[in-house]
């Protein structure tokens, strides 16, 4: 099971990040450096990272990397992490990516769903999903939610994490 694990901030930098020796893959994978608060992380971001909407993410834009905290990861500085889910943020909609039990309340228990007829629910390439989400990983995107603790909210769109 993945244990997602995320660094938010703003874009420094977004270049080439070479892999292979004779340049096969060359251009396929990215390294988007991420500052906040003077801290700084490196994304290397794959062919396979998924990105909320499809969002292009340049130099300026705040963004949320998330990761595998169970993954080893090299000792370096900045640390360098391989990039599961990106998102751009946006006023519009919030974010949520975590293992949801199931009463569908997230695994920090910060955030608990209420699915309603007009939820999408997806898999990662943008396929219906037949079954249930609960006891999944699950990127939701949703809009307002309650104050209380959990929060409860009816989410726009939840993707499946399989």
């Amino acid at each position: 099971m993945v244990h997602f694990k995320f660094f938010h901030g703003i874009v420094t930098m977004v270049s080439d990040f070479p892999t292979g020796q004779n340049g096969e893959r060359e251009g396929c994978y990215k390294l988007v450096s991420v500052e906040e608060g003077g801290i700084s992380v490196n994304f290397v971001v794959s062919p396979r990272t998924y990105f909320v909407d499809q969002a292009i993410v340049s130099v300026g834009d705040r963004v949320t990397g998330y990761y595998d905290g169970n993954a080893p990861v090299p000792l370096i500085y900045p640390p360098q992490y391989r990039a599961l889910i990106m998102v751009k943020d946006s006023p519009y909609q919030n974010v949520k990516v975590d293992y949801f039990n199931d009463r569908l309340e997230s695994g920090d228990g910060q955030l608990q769903l209420n699915i309603s007829p007009f939820t999408l629910i997806l898999l990662q390439n943008g396929q219906p999903f037949s079954r249930t989400p609960e006891n999944r990983n699950l990127i939701v995107i949703y809009g307002p939610a309650t104050k209380s603790i959990p929060a409860q909210t009816s989410p726009y769109r939840i993707i499946v994490w399989c």
